[in-house]
């Protein structure tokens, strides 16, 4: 049976979008939990309907309405070659990390990623300013917009490495079994769309986070007696 022909050029772009959300990137974002480990300390998430809970009250109300949204116009600025407001925004995605481990986990990972862009000759990772911190959202801009992933792509690209990553971690943490973990992804993905939707509408008036939760939990993080991840 003859497939249907696709475009070399999407094809590339979509395993770009699976290059960028793989955990084989070198950026070490499996090594954060985003205060999820404190959480489950404090028995806030316990199993997969609570894992569930939290993790959809951060999908809803941070990565719809500061991450992916700023991820969106960083891709745009890039596409029109605005190097104001990439800086800016860049700052300003920084600037609305609550905690000090919450914006060294956003900067390490951004920085990490930079290197490796810079090592494969993406031309607005090279031309960064030396030492100037970045979000990971402004670095996964920089490479979806060089190679054409499409910001929506890209998006949903990004949602997919946090949720697998925050998978893992209730995994380890709680613990999950392997198929509770699958189960936990199966009920969490078709929320993933609508959270790139729902950033594509906001303006710039809408933009940021609020959550007390998430930040008290980051916060206490860094005094647990015991920890397996950074954040």
């Amino acid at each position: 049976m003859p497939m249907t022909e696709v475009s070399p050029v999407a094809d590339l772009a979509l395993l770009r979008v699976l290059q960028l959300a793989s955990p084989a990137l070198p950026i070490g974002a499996y090594a954060y939990s985003q205060g999820l480990e404190y959480a489950i300390e404090q028995n806030w998430v316990s199993d997969i309907d609570s894992a569930a809970h939290w993790l959809g009250g951060l999908l809803g109300h941070s990565l719809a309405k500061l991450d992916i949204p700023l991820l969106l116009r960083q891709y745009d600025a890039l596409e029109r070659d605005d190097e104001g407001a990439l800086f800016s925004w860049n700052d300003w995605l920084l600037a609305n990390r609550e905690t000090a481990e919450l914006y060294l986990e956003d900067s390490q990972q951004g920085g990490a990623l930079l290197r490796l862009l810079k090592s494969l000759a993406v031309p607005a990772a090279i031309e960064w300013p030396q030492g100037e911190p970045i979000a990971l959202m402004t670095a996964l801009a920089m490479a979806g917009q060089h190679w054409q992933t499409g910001a929506r792509a890209l998006a949903l690209g990004a949602l997919w490495s946090w949720l697998e990553n925050q998978t893992g971690a209730a995994t380890k943490l709680i613990p999950l079994g392997q198929t509770d973990a699958q189960r936990l992804l199966d009920r969490m993905l078709p929320d993933l769309p609508a959270v790139v939707d729902t950033a594509a509408t906001l303006s710039a008036d809408d933009l940021g986070a609020g959550l007390p939760g998430l930040a008290f939990a980051s916060a206490r993080h860094e005094h647990q007696y015991t920890r397996l991840f950074r954040s």
